[in-house]
Parts: structure tokens; sequence; C-alpha cells
């Protein structure tokens, strides 16, 4: 089955996940039995990767605040980081049939990858590299980048956790071919929407570092350096 992916929940699992807990809290029938000491255990596997990160010095700071998108009226953007959460989930898994009971059995196979697109640092190119400004903005960016990075392991270690607890242990039961259908819906209205919400509160942490305190210190740095440069491209530009 070709994965489902998705750029940047309660779980949507009542049927399937009703029936799996009613097998196990009554004597076991055969099918059940065969289901549960044959097909094999439920496996949920999780990665995360990063794709790097390259730095761009030829935006304008113009650019850079359009390209953002959002700022308050009168600043500028001097320096930006940009990346997208993705998320990749294949559903699979062994299944046996009961045509006695008409009813079937998965022990789900989810694998999910959680990755940024390749980061890129964006630097206005109104600071020449190697200079303090450059320097300072560069430096700021870096947090931002480091935060994306630390970031990932951790969503890993919680989405791994919800899935273990999900999936792992009994099979899951369904009517005749019914038991696939209901897993990859499970997993398009509720794993991926959650997945999703996970890595979105990284933005939370990136804007801790965006504030007014730190943007003030910007503009002293070097010298007032910083404030210069922009000043003289704005009057270049006007």
């Amino acid at each position: 089955m070709r994965p489902r992916r998705s750029s940047i929940a309660p779980m949507w699992a009542a049927f399937v996940f009703l029936m799996a807990a009613s097998a196990s809290a009554q004597a076991r029938t055969p099918f059940q039995a065969k289901c549960e000491d044959t097909i094999g255990e439920t496996i949920s596997v999780l990665s995360s990767r990063g794709d790097g990160y390259r730095i761009d010095n030829t935006r304008s700071y113009f650019d850079l605040t359009r390209l953002k998108g959002s700022v308050r009226r009168g600043s500028w953007v001097l320096g930006l980081t940009h990346t997208e959460a993705r998320v990749s989930i294949k559903v699979g898994g062994r299944m046996l049939i009961d045509q006695a009971s008409r009813h079937e059995c998965v022990a789900p196979r989810i694998d999910v990858n959680l990755y940024y697109a390749p980061i890129v640092i964006y630097v206005s190119r109104e600071f020449p590299p190697g200079s303090c400004s450059y320097q300072e903005v560069l430096a700021h960016e870096m947090r931002h980048l480091k935060t994306y990075q630390d970031f990932l392991p951790r969503a890993e270690a919680i989405v791994r956790a919800r899935l273990a607890a999900r999936f792992a242990g009994k099979p899951l039961y369904a009517p005749i071919g019914q038991a696939r259908n209901l897993l990859q819906r499970e997993v398009d209205r509720s794993w991926m929407p959650y997945i999703q919400r996970e890595m979105a509160k990284v933005e939370v942490l990136q804007a801790a570092i965006d504030t007014p305190h730190e943007y003030a210190r910007l503009g002293k740095v070097c010298a007032g350096e910083v404030q210069s440069l922009l000043r003289q491209a704005i009057r270049s530009s006007s």
C-alpha cells in the first residue's frame, strides 16, 4: 500500500477498538485463539530524520518580510529560518479470515516517518557575510535551527508511545473485507491529524525565541550596525 503523506485528537477508533477489547474481555473463540497465537505481533515502526540545512544570503530584507507573511506594521524581517514538517504513514499487516464467523483479524503494521524539508536559513543580503551584523543575525537563526533539530526526536518519542499503547498486543477484528479499510480510515482521520498537531508544537518554541527583548538586543549589537545598515537599505530603496 502506498504511504499517505502530509505536510503539516482523540482517536477515531471506536469500531475496531471495541471489537478488539471485547475479544480480550471474554473466553477466546477458536478463531480468536488462532489469530492471537499465529498471526504475529502488531508492529509500529517510527523514524525521524533531518535533511540538513543551507544558508541563503541572496534575499533582501523586503523579500524576507514578504516571505514571512505576518509581521507588525513597520517591522522588517532581517533573518528567517524556513522549513516544512512532513509526515509519511504506511499501513499494512498480516491478516487471517474466518469464513464461519464472517470475520477477519489483522496484526497492524504502522510505519511512520517524521521529517523536515531541507531547512533554509536566510540572512538578509544587506548584511555582508563575515560582518558583525551578519554573524549576529545568523546566530539568532541558528537558534531556530537547533530548536527544529532538537524537537524532532522528542516528537518521535511521544508519537511512538501513543502508537505502542494503541496497537501493541492483540490483533484487530472486523467483518470480512473491512479490517484494512477501517485501519486506514483510523490512520487518515485520527493519526495523521494527531501527528500533525504534535509536529506543529515546535512553533510555540520558535515563537519564544523571537521576543521583544531579543529584537531590542539585536538592534543594539555591533555598535548599532544592524540598525545603520537597515536604515541605509531603506533610504536607497525609497
